[in-house]
């Protein structure tokens, strides 16, 4: 087994587990780490490298939230039970767009926007709407905005989504007494922080799931971030930050599960893959290193986010798509 291969593949753990989960897209990394950090391996076992090393950073996410996934767990009431299940619900309902549009285009977009440019574009891009999405939520002007008579908009009218309205004049007109007082805050309406989001991936309806769902096919962009679209689409749709990113993590689930799958299958059965000792070593390596850096990474990003906005992600995508341009320019490799 070469260790340097191995030293190689804990390095490219390192960097799955950390921007599999912030919003900075982990791709526009991954080409970066390719040029700096190339491993002495098959193409087709790179291409299948790069998506079971996911496993690693999912199974971060059922360690962390696993007595709040599992619908079984015997420290449940009823009520929270139920609440599980429903959760489950929202995030197959939030799944279904991606599932679609990942089946029927994959391949189409691998071909025509797995380079270079798109990555800049989309890193740039969305590195600007967080940044703008950001400042209206917080009630400040947006880039560009430097109209000082403009009156802003009281922010429960900037982030109320129309998808939860009627629920939210029911919550108002309805006190909650009696029974429904005492039950467990899962099995209530979804409730709102200050500025009027829903503050529990509990209180995410059906429609804003599927909304949520709808964001997370931009994801097919290379350089456009999964778990960036699924949070800037909470964002957009009124949920809190907390609540965004952490149902960005479960829907993370059947998504990279189920594409991992389908590598493997299109690796070793239609393709007929044999790995090497020095491959299979690189392959545990990556994923065990991607699990243990994952857990780091979400526990630091849903801390940061407690007294923090995701506005300094957005600055950090604009500076990683100009370098990643600069290089390939100064390289020539742009359009490659």
């Amino acid at each position: 087994m070469d260790i340097i291969e191995l030293i190689k593949a804990i390095v490219i753990g390192v960097i799955e587990g950390i921007t599999e989960w912030l919003p900075i897209s982990s791709t526009g990394h991954m080409i970066l780490a390719d040029e700096f950090i190339k491993l002495d391996v098959s193409p087709q076992f790179w291409e299948l490298f790069l998506v079971v090393i996911q496993l690693g950073a999912i199974m971060a996410v059922i360690v962390l939230y696993f007595g709040r996934l599992n619908p079984l767990s015997p420290k449940k009431t009823p009520a929270q039970r139920r609440s599980t299940l429903r959760l489950w619900a929202k995030v197959i309902v939030g799944c279904l767009p991606a599932a679609v549009i990942g089946i029927l285009f994959d391949d189409w977009v691998e071909e025509h926007f797995f380079n270079a440019l798109t990555v800049t574009i989309a890193l740039v891009v969305y590195g600007i709407a967080f940044i703008v999405v950001e400042r209206i939520k917080e009630g400040r002007q947006p880039i560009g905005a430097h109209s000082p008579g403009a009156s802003v908009p009281a922010q429960d009218s900037l982030v109320r989504s129309p998808l939860d309205v009627d629920s939210y004049k029911t919550r108002q007109s309805r006190p909650e007494t009696g029974s429904r007082a005492s039950e467990p805050l899962d099995a209530r309406s979804p409730e709102t922080d200050l500025a009027g989001d829903v503050a529990r991936v509990d209180g995410i309806s059906f429609g804003r799931a599927l909304g949520i769902g709808a964001f997370q096919c931009l994801a097919i962009i290379p350089g456009t971030s999964r778990s960036g679209s699924t949070i800037l689409g909470g964002r957009i749709l009124g949920v809190s930050r907390s609540a965004a990113a952490e149902f960005s993590f479960f829907l993370a689930i059947p998504v990279m599960f189920g594409w991992s799958l389908l590598k493997v299958l299109k690796a070793f059965v239609l393709d007929s893959l044999a790995l090497s000792s020095t491959e299979i070593g690189v392959l545990v390596a990556g994923i065990l290193v991607a699990f243990v850096v994952s857990i780091v990474a979400i526990r630091f990003l849903m801390g940061f986010i407690k007294n923090h906005s995701f506005e300094a992600f957005g600055w950090y995508r604009i500076v990683l798509g100009v370098a990643v341009l600069a290089y390939f320019i100064l390289t020539g490799q742009l359009f490659a």
